[in-house]
């Protein structure tokens, strides 16, 4: 139990290469995160085409709950735009389909010839990315699944109504949709019915820290849990987790970056940038903790390295870095937005031939290819930032790192010395961090959000990295990549 004056939350954080159950105790100035159970992401390559293993991942799920012990709630947060399919019974039509799967290809093109891009971004603030739910639903049009479905459910979504038997679709994470108006914060109806998409499949909107029903019987006889255990809505898209867990203080100008699989940069604003500019530079406008707006950009991030690693069948990055360490600074570098890196399969040998492409020299060692990514990644760090001060019209003194990332001190040192400010490093962790205190504020934590960041930055261990090095060297490598890849025009 408990002690005296704090309560304990238990987050569930399902990230694209692995999922995790995390007890957090919360006081006035008591914030402790322990990890109770881990497990794989493992998607599945099926004659049909990638789809998400949302069993294993469902099993996982309850492990953890049941190695959590007695916690005062329970919240669920995970990637974006995918989603289950439910009849008529509530039963699942067949796996998720993952976002990096081939079946949206060529349905931008045919999106835009109804709904021109510049359209749909006034309508929805959101940037193009191919994977988008909405994309993902043309694409499934006169399908047999979705002709049969009766609800559709985002992944936190999905995995709480297993454990709730309740429906609803969680407001952040629905903003990533791109069927949300993200100055209303409600759905875009005419954009949705001018592309044939059913709005009815969506459960009713709930925003974080919204009620989300109470454990089942038969889920609390498989965990061990005593009910009742309620379920509270967080900012179920990690992203929005983890800019709530920034450990930003009052009236710091700040940029965010969220690392992990994705690199997600940007700002917090109160109100989102839709401009012609915006969209040209493909910066999303996502909805966050307390009205907020994520103002970003999604970077591909380390995925770069993952996907490598795979290749080079390494488990152990540590090696990787010490030798990255040791090569040349910027000798090589790609587009890390490219979309040829999108899909899984031989990334060092993509990287390479990016690299080729451009005339500059080729990286062909395990050591040599992680320094161009990491290069890279800083790089494209840069260019994100920067674009989002100027388009926003605000200017940041310190850049917080968060997430997965924040433990590869080469990659924070490199992201401060190509963004010319500090970055602060930590909590790697953010998400559930985030999970955790959006949670605790709903269960009698007093405090905004700005209250609630100020005991992130007291209580958890953060690392700070200042410039260093040649910025003409920077901006020599800027100008390599930059306008290597036309945005979509």
């Amino acid at each position: 139990m408990s002690a005296a004056g704090t309560k304990t939350f238990a987050a569930v954080d399902l990230g694209a290469s692995s999922g995790r159950v995390m007890t957090g105790r919360v006081g006035p100035d008591t914030l402790r995160l322990t990890e109770t159970h881990r497990f794989p992401n493992r998607p599945v390559h099926l004659p049909e085409g990638l789809r998400w293993d949302i069993l294993g991942l469902y099993g996982g799920v309850l492990d953890g709950l049941r190695a959590a012990g007695p916690v005062d709630s329970l919240g669920i947060d995970s990637w974006a735009v995918d989603y289950g399919l439910l009849a008529a019974d509530g039963s699942l039509l067949g796996n998720p389909v993952h976002y990096r799967d081939r079946r949206t290809e060529g349905v931008a093109e045919q999106v835009w010839a109804t709904v021109p891009l510049d359209d749909l971004y006034r309508a929805t603030g959101i940037q193009y990315a191919p994977f988008n739910t909405l994309y993902q639903l043309v694409a499934a049009q006169g399908t047999p699944q979705l002709a049969a479905a009766r609800r559709l459910l985002l992944i936190p979504d999905l995995i709480a109504y297993w454990l709730t038997g309740e429906q609803g679709t969680e407001l952040t994470n629905a903003s990533t949709t791109q069927l949300i108006d993200a100055r209303t914060g409600d759905w875009n109806r005419p954009l949705a019915g001018r592309l044939g998409i059913d709005l009815a499949l969506f459960a009713p909107l709930r925003r974080p820290g919204a009620p989300a029903g109470t454990l089942l019987p038969a889920v609390r006889e498989r965990t061990g849990l005593l009910g009742p255990v309620p379920v509270t809505a967080v900012g179920s898209h990690d992203t929005a987790s983890a800019v709530a867990a920034v450990p930003a203080r009052r009236r710091e100008r700040f940029a965010y970056l969220c690392t992990g699989t994705w690199s997600l940069a940007g700002l917090e604003l109160d109100a989102p940038v839709t401009t012609g500019a915006s969209r040209a530079a493909n910066f999303t406008n996502e909805l966050g903790i307390d009205g907020t707006v994520r103002f970003l950009r999604n970077i591909m991030g380390l995925w770069l390295l993952q996907e490598c690693m795979r290749t080079w069948e390494l488990t152990d990055v540590t090696p990787l870095l010490a030798d990255a360490a040791r090569m040349p600074a910027l000798r090589y570098v790609v587009d890390a937005a490219a979309p040829e890196f999108l899909a899984p399969g031989d990334m060092p040998g993509r990287i390479a031939a990016a690299c080729r492409a451009t005339g500059g020299p080729v990286p062909r060692t395990p050591g040599e290819i992680t320094r161009c990514v990491l290069d890279s990644l800083a790089l494209a760090h840069r260019r994100a930032i920067r674009e989002a001060q100027h388009l926003a019209d605000r200017e940041v003194d310190v850049v917080h790192l968060v997430g997965g990332g924040a433990r590869n001190a080469l990659l924070c040192q490199l992201t401060a010395d190509a963004c010319g400010v500090p970055v602060v490093a930590g909590p790697a962790e953010a998400a559930a961090l985030g999970n955790v205190l959006v949670q605790a504020r709903a269960h009698g934590l007093p405090g905004d959000l700005a209250s609630t960041r100020e005991l992130i930055a007291r209580t958890q261990p953060l690392t700070r990295y200042e410039p260093s090095g040649d910025p003409t060297a920077w901006e020599a490598a800027a100008r390599r990549t930059e306008d290597a890849r036309p945005l979509p025009a």
